[in-house]
């Protein structure tokens, strides 16, 4: 049986634009007052809504806009080492987005960043908004590392971690901190924090006098790296758990417009 298209209501320009994995809405509103983005050739408005038969250009590029009555794709992404979590490095090191699923307009947002030499579980999705959302400080998302260091880690360092210490951008400190193991030199431990700033894990490690050799995000928010998930693979969400993240994160709940899609791996 075909299945049946769900219509779709016009929505606010900012509004597709964040769902289709431009920008966040504020970003959209300010290029649109700073007029570059073009509706059907004019220059759009703030407030302004859209259908999808309108012509979008955001830079004088044209997209293709998601509507709300869409869901968006969200996928766990096993970053190995080597890989930038950016589509613009002057020195044009592999990025992560190489690998992700094609996706017929819009683009793919990453929730967050992981370091160059930094490994685990890196969550993207199509939707800006919920991107966004997912990096928001006030839903207080875990970030869990498993971190490798040469030698121990001394009472007073780790009393040290968990009652906070002072980086060069603020104080910083993480929740919880446990010992996980390790032969010879080499000893690993799980810590967590709510916040993930520029090389934070490092930074508060080096700010007691300890080096990282190696570091794996293993748990962002809800979301645990899959033990059978291998370095370089991704695994899609099926649509049943986007709608329960969309339902979590207070974000409308749209129906899609398309057969179910089984969860795919490569």
């Amino acid at each position: 049986m075909r299945h049946q298209e769900v219509a779709t209501k016009p929505e606010r320009l900012h509004k597709a634009l964040a769902q289709s994995g431009i920008g966040s809405r504020r970003e959209m509103e300010e290029l649109i007052v700073a007029g570059r983005i073009n509706v059907n050739g004019e220059p759009a408005r703030v407030g302004q809504t859209v259908s999808p038969g309108d012509r979008v250009k955001v830079n004088g590029k044209l997209v293709n806009l998601r509507f709300s009555n869409r869901l968006p794709r969200v996928i766990i992404y096993h970053k190995p080492d080597g890989e930038i979590v950016s589509r613009n490095d002057p020195e044009h090191r592999p990025n992560v987005f190489t690998s992700m699923p094609r996706i017929a307009g819009g683009r793919w947002v990453a929730v967050g960043r992981l370091d160059f030499n930094t490994s685990g579980l890196l969550l993207l999705t199509t939707s800006g908004e919920l991107a966004n959302r997912l990096m928001h400080p006030r839903y207080q998302l875990v970030r869990e590392y498993a971190v490798r260091i040469l030698g121990e880690v001394t009472d007073e360092a780790r009393r040290q971690l968990l009652d906070g210490i002072d980086l060069d951008d603020g104080p910083a400190q993480f929740f919880s901190f446990q010992e996980a193991g390790g032969e010879g030199a080499n000893r690993w431990y799980r810590v967590a924090l709510f916040e993930g700033r520029n090389r934070e894990v490092r930074r508060m490690f080096e700010a007691v006098g300890v080096v990282v050799s190696r570091l794996m995000r293993v748990r962002y928010g809800p979301f645990a790296l899959p033990p059978n998930l291998k370095r370089g693979q991704v695994l899609e969400l099926t649509e049943a758990e986007v709608k329960k993240l969309l339902s979590g994160f207070g974000m409308e709940n749209p129906e899609a417009d398309r057969p179910p899609r089984r969860p795919r791996e490569r």
